[in-house]
C-alpha cells in the first residue's frame, strides 16, 4: 500500500492535552511511515483558554465550533481514513456518526476518558434518555475503536465495536530528562493538570498540610488555576507546553489523587507517566489504570485515605534511596510501555489495516 491521507478530527487544538498526546504528537512518526496527517479541531485554543480562565463555555464560541466541524465533515471524502476523538458534536445525537459510518472513507474513534458517562450517568433525565447510548452507537459504527485503557476498551466491546485496540496515552521520551529526586531544599510535592481536575488535590488538602507541618515540604501545582489548600506552602504555576517538563523535573514526588467513581476509572493515568518519565516516584489513588501504571511498592505507593497520603509522602521524603529506586523503576516502565517508541507502530498498524479492511470489503461487494 502506498501513502495514505488521514484526517484527525480532534476535540481541541494543541492546548488540549488529550488531543495533543492522543493524536498530534504522532504526526511526525506517522508521516515518516507514509501517512499524511491533517488536523481539524472542534474547539480552538482561544475557546479552551476562555473555559479555563472563566469556567464558562460561550454560546457563540460553541456555535462557531459546531459549524466549523460540519464544514470539515464535507471534506471527509478527500481522505483515506478519518480519526475521530471521542465524538463529532458533544451533546448532539449520533446522527452524524451514523452518516460517517456509511461513507466510503472508514473512521476510527479514539477515547482517553469515559465520556459515555457524561450521558448515561447524567443528572439530567432527558440527557440520559436521549443520549444514554450515544457513545455505544459511535463505537459500533466505527471501523475501529482505540481505547486508552481496559475500562474504555471493555465498554467498546460491549457496544459491539468490530475492532478494539488498547493504546495508552504516552509521552515523547526524548523530551523528558531523568532527574532523580533532590536532597537539597524543601521536599517538593508536585502535581500537573488543569483547573477541571484540581478538585482532586483540594480533596487531600488536610494530608498535604500535615506533611508540610511535619517536614520541610511544599506543594507545586502546574496548571491548576486558583485553588484552596489552607495552611500548605503552595506555589501555583501557569501551564505551558514549553515549560511543563522543566516544572516536573523540579518535583521530588508526583501525586495523582482521584475519587473512585466510574468516571475516574476511565482515566488513563497520564500524570503518573509524565512524573515517571522524569524519574520521579509517585503516590496515586489506586483507581482504574493508576494501580497498573504505579505498582505498589515497586515504582510508587498507593494512597486511599488521608493517613495513607501522609504516610506515603513522609516515607518518600525520609527514604531518599527508596525514592530514587522507585523513580528509576518508573522511568524504565515508561521506556518499556508508555512512550512513543512503544506505541507509534500500533497507531500505524491500526490506520493501515483499517483502510485495507475497508478496501477488501468494498471489493467483495
Amino acid at each position: 500500500m502506498g501513502e495514505l491521507d488521514a484526517l484527525f478530527l480532534t476535540k481541541y487544538d494543541r492546548k488540549g492535552a488529550s488531543s495533543r498526546y492522543r493524536s498530534l504528537q504522532y504526526f511526525p512518526h506517522l508521516e515518516e511511515a507514509g501517512i499524511n496527517c491533517s488536523h481539524a479541531p472542534l474547539f480552538s485554543n482561544a475557546y479552551l483558554e476562555t473555559l479555563y480562565e472563566t469556567g464558562e463555555r460561550p454560546l457563540a464560541g460553541v456555535v462557531r465550533s459546531y459549524l466549523r466541524r460540519l464544514r470539515d465533515l464535507l471534506t471527509v471524502g478527500e481522505y483515506d481514513v478519518v480519526v475521530l476523538e471521542k465524538e463529532l458534536l458533544p451533546y448532539a445525537p449520533a446522527l452524524f456518526e451514523r452518516l460517517l459510518g456509511r461513507l466510503e472513507t472508514p473512521y476510527i474513534v479514539d477515547y482517553d476518558d469515559a465520556i459515555f458517562h457524561n450521558y448515561d450517568r447524567s443528572g439530567n433525565p432527558l440527557v440520559r434518555t436521549l443520549l444514554g447510548t450515544k457513545i455505544d452507537v459511535v463505537m459500533r459504527e466505527a471501523d475501529a475503536v482505540v481505547a486508552g485503557n481496559e475500562y474504555l476498551a471493555s465498554r467498546a466491546r460491549k457496544a459491539g465495536a468490530s475492532r478494539v485496540e488498547i493504546v495508552p496515552t504516552v509521552i515523547d521520551l526524548e523530551k523528558y530528562p531523568h532527574v532523580p529526586p533532590s536532597e537539597d531544599g524543601p521536599f517538593t510535592i508536585g502535581w500537573i493538570g488543569s483547573p477541571t481536575t484540581a478538585q482532586y488535590v483540594e480533596a487531600i488538602s488536610p494530608a498535604l498540610r500535615e506533611v508540610c507541618d511535619r517536614r520541610d515540604a511544599r506543594v507545586v501545582l502546574v496548571g491548576s488555576g486558583a485553588v484552596e489548600l489552607p495552611g500548605v506552602p503552595l506555589e501555583v504555576r501557569e501551564w505551558s507546553e514549553e515549560t511543563e517538563v522543566d516544572d516536573i523535573a523540579e518535583f521530588d514526588v508526583g501525586i495523582m489523587p482521584l475519587v473512585d467513581t466510574p468516571w475516574e476509572r476511565g482515566k488513563c493515568g497520564f500524570k503518573l507517566i509524565q512524573y515517571m518519565a522524569c524519574g520521579k516516584p509517585v503516590v496515586a489513588s489506586p483507581v482504574g489504570v493508576n494501580a497498573e501504571i504505579a505498582e505498589e511498592g515497586y515504582n510508587g505507593l498507593h494512597a486511599e485515605t488521608n493517613d495513607d497520603w501522609i504516610a506515603s509522602l513522609i516515607r518518600l521524603c525520609d527514604e531518599v534511596d527508596l525514592a530514587n529506586t522507585m523513580g528509576e523503576r518508573g522511568r524504565e516502565r515508561v521506556e518499556e510501555r508508555y512512550c512513543l517508541e512503544a506505541t507509534a507502530s500500533q497507531w500505524q498498524t491500526v490506520l493501515v489495516e483499517t483502510v485495507t479492511m475497508r478496501e477488501r470489503h468494498q471489493m467483495r461487494y
